[in-house]
């Protein structure tokens, strides 16, 4: 890629050539620096739930979101340094759900990490999944970043070992939506151990990029936007100048500043969340939902998946949405509050507050 930093607006321009044969269901990423440092550039891809029906057939839907991610995702200029995968990658874990998306994103051009989700992890507690694409946690360095990839989705041990009788009904319970009976999600003791040797070496005016599938904040418990030990692992990043988490898993746009670390979540391919009543159309391929929400239909291919910018500089985020039969957004760091905004949004009458750390 080149050296030089692409401004927002080159990069703007050519992914909307992109969006104009479909919306990118992907987020393509960049760190920025000042002097003769290179930047960073990713693309995040998330949340594609594959889900095997019988045989060689898949809910076609999810199958799509993955597949035209991957492409998209390898027509992107500056060519990412790699690619990211943010986990749940199948919706109960099997081997045909995961060999299948494996397939779909073995052809991702370049470098691809994967960060595991709860619906990747419960059937077989991540077993085949190391088989597919290596160990649950680990770290490396890459043009003056230090990136991390963390698993957040485990619970815990008396749930996990102690209360079912397979892993299947095990994986069963862990994929319900609005359940909290599969709650809390936690990175857990040996991992924190883990990061806290891992980040001992970094220096603190070093960068650091944590990748979760779990928010690592306490969002909303009912939906398991939650994870239990989010501020012992946040502790670990608060000696770091610039410090960001960047998730998946709750198929919505979020944004939040605790402290020096910056909250950014990365749309799904699959649905969004919470969908409407007429996803009933699927009731039988569909996880079951108690909430209802009154928006687009999601059975419109790309409804709710969209693609990002997101500029990292000094811990201060600037993420621009572009959304499907929807307004664009554009989610900065403002100064004068000290949070991350979406001023447009937030100042017509009637929308919610500004996202604050619950």
């Amino acid at each position: 890629m080149s050296r030089g930093k692409v401004s927002r607006r080159d990069f703007l321009r050519g992914a909307g050539a992109l969006a104009a044969a479909g919306t990118l269901p992907i987020s393509m990423v960049e760190l920025t620096f000042g002097g003769d440092k290179e930047s960073v550039h990713f693309a995040y891809i998330s949340d594609s739930h594959i889900q095997h029906i019988e045989k060689a057939k898949f809910v076609r839907n999810w199958d799509r979101g993955l597949i035209r991610a991957v492409a998209e995702a390898n027509l992107l200029q500056p060519k990412p340094d790699f690619v990211m995968f943010g986990g749940d990658l199948a919706q109960l874990g099997t081997k045909e759900e995961l060999d299948h998306g494996a397939e779909m994103l073995a052809k991702v051009s370049g470098d691809l990490h994967c960060v595991m989700g709860e619906h990747d992890y419960y059937l077989d507690l991540g077993e085949y999944w190391s088989e597919l694409f290596g160990p649950h946690y680990y770290s490396w360095n890459q043009k003056g970043v230090h990136f991390v990839v963390l698993n957040s989705i485990l619970t815990y041990d008396e749930w996990t070992y102690d209360r079912w009788d397979s892993g299947v009904r095990r994986m069963a319970e862990m994929a319900g939506l609005d359940n909290p009976n599969g709650s809390p999600f936690m990175v857990g003791e040996k991992q924190r151990k883990w990061l806290a040797n891992d980040l001992k070496g970094v220096d603190p005016k070093t960068p650091v990029v944590v990748f979760s599938h779990s928010p690592i904040q306490k969002i909303f418990k009912n939906w398991n936007f939650w994870t239990e030990d989010a501020e012992e692992v946040q502790k670990l990043l608060q000696p770091f100048d610039t410090a960001s988490v960047i998730y998946g898993h709750v198929h919505q746009i979020q944004y939040n500043q605790i402290g020096n670390i910056s909250f950014n979540s990365v749309m799904a391919t699959a649905w969004p969340w919470p969908y409407p009543r007429s996803y009933a159309q699927a009731e039988s391929h569909m996880p079951k939902l108690t909430v209802p929400m009154n928006r687009a239909d999601p059975f419109h291919e790309r409804d709710a998946t969209g693609w990002q910018w997101i500029d990292v500089a000094s811990g201060r985020v600037s993420m621009s949405y572009s959304l499907s039969n929807n307004t664009d957004r554009v989610v900065a760091f403002n100064p004068e509050t000290g949070r991350p905004e979406d001023k447009a949004f937030q100042s017509k009458a009637g929308r919610i507050a500004p996202q604050t750390h619950y």
